[in-house]
């Protein structure tokens, strides 16, 4: 009876080893397969000196700024000089060449795929599917007044983002 009992154990523990041998096998295949990417991001130096920073906001002295090689965001803030209670959040920084006094590029809410319209500020996953959905349904917008028509979208998030859209083809 005895040597019944030292085979069934014989057999649970080869069992065991050989359970935990193949588990640990997968688990360092699953870590190897997924292990994270790393992102090295580099500090790029400015090389245009013939650019210019409009600051506004939160600032005592906003206007446009020259832009040099080695200045920091910080730098630039400074100049203008901060307002005693100033929220940073409400700095704003327009960083574009001398030679070129265009307006930024704007989104065009006819166009614009659901991952563009969602980096406009106050406009999320649910408000670009909204989006996309009234032009589809409506023949795309004429006005882009006509975003009042979509359903969590008020003056003041068409007033955040009037600046950034357009309904041009």
């Amino acid at each position: 009876m005895s040597s019944n009992i030292d085979k069934y154990w014989l057999a649970v523990t080869a069992l065991l080893v050989i359970s935990l041998i193949s588990g640990g096998t997968m688990l360092i295949i699953k870590l190897v397969e997924h292990r994270p990417l790393e992102i090295t991001i580099t500090k790029d130096s400015i090389t245009d000196t013939n650019a210019e920073v409009y600051i506004d906001g939160a600032v005592v002295n906003p206007g446009y700024y020259p832009l040099k090689e080695n200045d920091s965001i910080d730098s630039l803030i400074k100049c203008a000089g901060l307002k005693p209670d100033a929220d940073l959040q409400q700095v704003k920084l327009f960083i574009s060449p001398v030679e070129d006094p265009t307006t930024p590029q704007r989104i065009s809410l006819n166009r614009a795929d659901a991952w563009l319209l969602e980096a406009l500020p106050g406009i999320g996953s649910e408000k670009a599917k909204a989006i996309i959905e009234y032009r589809t349904e409506n023949g795309g917008f004429k006005r882009v007044d006509d975003l009042l028509q979509i359903n969590g979208i008020g003056t003041s998030t068409l007033d955040n983002i009037k600046e950034f859209i357009t309904v041009e083809e």
